[in-house]
């Protein structure tokens, strides 16, 4: 009896740790992206001070805006911008989170299933469209890659789900079908033309064409998406247990996986018809605040938000000022410095699996 007790104190003990933690790190993340926020929106060709900054954006936000210069580069330009690095981030970072729960392995990421080739060969389909019929071209890139990107979700689900293990069917079929959309975006681009320096340069991924309208459209999708997941948390760390014990426990599993495809879809097409193609967020932001919170959702899923959109907005204040007056594609960065922390994740997970 006393040895229950015991356990059952210390496992109290535990989850309260965890709690707490989960609730410095939310913090700290938190403040971490309010200071990487105002750096991003002081640091350009034309510096402004932070203080001048905080009085024009109150002055905005109450209606009394200076309408000079600096409130032309401020509210125009650098501020839709660093906004959008900041949903974009987080709705990577949540579809990373998605996908790793839907495989339960913490380093799958939407591309694994095909879904983020799949957006940007729609995007680059509709740009290319646009061109051709002189239509809107952010338009026809937005519907394009996420009438392509939830296709090719359904075609990779209807393949994935005829296997013995839904998981392992899944991720066979998107490998194949993500191959395919990569080849077909490259004969696309063979296609391009004139418009070939463009779309790659596009492709490489990167916030330079950010506007308000942009800023909403994505506001949209990740908010949603953090609520799904929120209402969803519980039943996530069901699904975590096994297909076989979830079921027993009552969760229709079927169901939360249709759900998280649908989830990852919305949130990477949308995404990456609004940036690009930038890699690596989805893939290391869940892995690494995994490490620092516990696997339990209801802790997980605000901090993982925050640090995509953190480690976002940090990755592109430093693509646009450390090669200035050029800028060097967000998705090149990303790129650079999420590979060795992938591979250094990797060597961790292996060392800890070995006897």
């Amino acid at each position: 009896m006393i040895s229950r007790v015991t356990s059952k104190t210390r496992q109290s003990s535990g989850s309260l740790s965890l709690h707490r933690r989960a609730r410095q790190v939310t913090l700290l993340l938190a403040g971490c992206l309010l200071a990487a926020l105002g750096l991003a929106l002081a640091t350009g060709s034309v510096p402004i001070p932070v203080h001048e900054i905080a009085r024009r954006l109150a002055g905005w936000m109450g209606g009394h805006p200076v309408g000079d210069a600096i409130d032309r580069i401020l509210f125009a330009a650098r501020l839709p911008r660093v906004l959008l690095g900041m949903l974009a981030g987080s709705s990577l970072a949540l579809a990373g989170l998605a996908a790793q729960t839907l495989f339960r392995n913490p380093l799958a990421s939407p591309s694994i299933i095909g879904v983020s080739n799949g957006a940007a060969l729609g995007a680059v389909g509709g740009l290319l469209l646009a061109a051709s019929v002189g239509i809107h071209g952010t338009a026809a890139a937005i519907t394009a890659s996420v009438a392509t990107g939830l296709a090719v979700t359904a075609v990779v689900f209807a393949l994935g789900r005829r296997g013995s293990y839904f998981g392992h069917g899944l991720l066979l079929a998107g490998i194949a079908v993500g191959a395919l959309c990569s080849s077909l975006t490259t004969a696309m681009l063979y296609l391009a033309g004139e418009r070939l320096q463009a779309i790659v340069f596009w492709l490489m991924g990167g916030l330079w064409q950010a506007n308000w309208q942009h800023v909403l459209i994505l506001a949209l999708a990740s908010l949603a998406g953090l609520a799904c997941m929120v209402v969803w948390s519980r039943d996530l760390n069901v699904f975590l247990l096994g297909e076989r014990t979830a079921r027993d426990l009552g969760l229709d599993v079927p169901k939360l996986q249709r759900r998280l495809l649908a989830l990852i879809a919305v949130l990477a097409s949308v995404t990456v018809s609004l940036t690009g193609v930038i890699g690596f967020i989805g893939l290391i932001v869940p892995h690494l605040v995994r490490l620092l919170v516990g696997a339990d959702h209801r802790r997980l899923v605000v901090p993982v938000a925050l640090g995509g959109a953190l480690l976002l907005v940090l990755a592109d204040t430093c693509a646009r000022t450390l090669a200035a007056p050029a800028e060097i594609p967000v998705g090149i960065f990303t790129a650079v410095v999420g590979a060795p922390v992938f591979l250094w994740l990797l060597q961790t997970r292996r060392t800890q699996a070995a006897p």
